[in-house]
């Protein structure tokens, strides 16, 4: 079961903004990604953002929750913090958090988990909406061929996230904690046995994921993956599956990555989501990450407000709406499901009056 709606999208639940920018209002993000630190301890074979060369980078805390509370009042819901490096090697993650929860905004993160501590975890969990763990094997020294890591960091997540469960039962936190893995040829093999794993300590959750290839991504290892023969894994790891562990096996996804088609004619979600580098830097989408077009600013230099609604920004998405080719884009994106649906939306089919 899929209750998250990974495999979806979530603003069938937005109505008021999804209806205000129907009717040509300007409309601050829902959810927005944040990269707090540029370098990373991983080098993944897939790594999407390789481009961006795991610069040593880190946002200014104290501008960055300033920032925050200034998004929260502007009607921001969520951050995922993860990006172009692994967040929690920024010394100052855990304040991070524990603001962004405090600004009224939901706080995620997608990390490898490494340096996701017992003494991090106590600092802030509580703050936490969800905790998704990058973990690409079952087995060490598959995960260190695939992570590029060292074969201890295996069983260093395991240890923390065992941890960080049972630190949440004992002080009630309501945090969701989960694990996901990117089906490779490599790894296809030790998927149950991570599943077996991740539900014995204690997950709530593993996800199975296809590979995407960034079109600015060094590596092209994967470019021709192919997911078609492996549905039959989907069926054999709904055996794991409990009441208190999903296994969310993305097979819409990889279908839609096999046949490479898009469902919408243009791309309409970038009003509802931002991201901002670890140089703090605002753009319209994480795909055009080093394109000029598609940067509205920086968060050092401005406020959000001015940002958002500056030249910049404006110019941007009117050269989205007349020229960009999605065709060029990302197949699934973060934002497809969402786009498909506001797609549908501006262009609806006939008989929508017969409910």
């Amino acid at each position: 079961m899929d209750k998250y709606r990974i495999d979806s999208h979530k603003l069938i639940y937005h109505p008021e903004r999804v209806s205000a920018w129907l009717s040509g209002r300007n409309i601050y993000p829902l959810y927005g990604e944040i990269s707090p630190c540029g370098a990373c301890n991983h080098r993944c074979v897939y790594c999407a953002l390789d481009f961006m060369e795991y610069k040593p980078r880190l946002l200014d805390a104290g501008i960055l929750i300033k920032r925050l509370r200034e998004m929260g009042r502007l009607g921001l819901k969520s951050v995922m913090y993860a990006g172009e490096g692994e967040p929690f090697l920024h010394p100052g993650m855990a304040r991070i958090a524990n603001s962004t929860k405090s600004a009224g905004i939901d706080a995620a993160f997608t990390t490898n988990a490494v340096l996701f501590k017992p003494a991090v975890a106590r600092k802030c969990l509580g703050s936490i909406e969800w905790l998704k763990v990058s973990i690409n094997a079952g087995t060490p020294g598959t995960y260190a061929a695939i992570h590029r890591c060292r074969p201890r960091d295996f069983e260093t997540v395991f240890a923390n996230m065992a941890y960080a469960d049972e630190l949440r039962r004992r002080k009630g936190y309501g945090v969701t904690l989960g694990m996901q893995i990117v089906l490779l040829p490599e790894n296809a093999g030790e998927v149950e046995a991570l599943a077996v794993r991740a539900k014995k300590i204690g997950m709530d959750y593993l996800i199975v994921k296809p590979y995407s290839q960034h079109p600015q991504s060094k590596t092209t290892r994967y470019r021709k993956i192919r997911y078609g023969a492996y549905e039959d894994l989907a069926r054999r790891l709904q055996r794991h599956a409990s009441e208190t562990f999903s296994v969310v096996f993305r097979l819409k996804t990889m279908q839609k990555w096999d046949v490479a088609a898009k469902r919408y004619g243009k791309c309409c979600a970038l009003p509802f989501w931002t991201y901002i580098d670890a140089g703090g830097n605002v753009w319209g989408c994480s795909m055009f990450l080093g394109k000029e077009e598609f940067l509205y600013g920086n968060i050092k230099t401005s406020t959000f407000k001015k940002i958002w609604e500056g030249s910049k920004r404006r110019r941007s998405l009117k050269m989205a709406a007349r020229d960009l080719d999605i065709s060029s884009c990302r197949i699934n994106c973060r934002m497809d499901e969402a786009n498909a649906y506001l797609w549908e939306l501006r262009n609806p089919p006939d008989h929508v009056n017969f409910i």
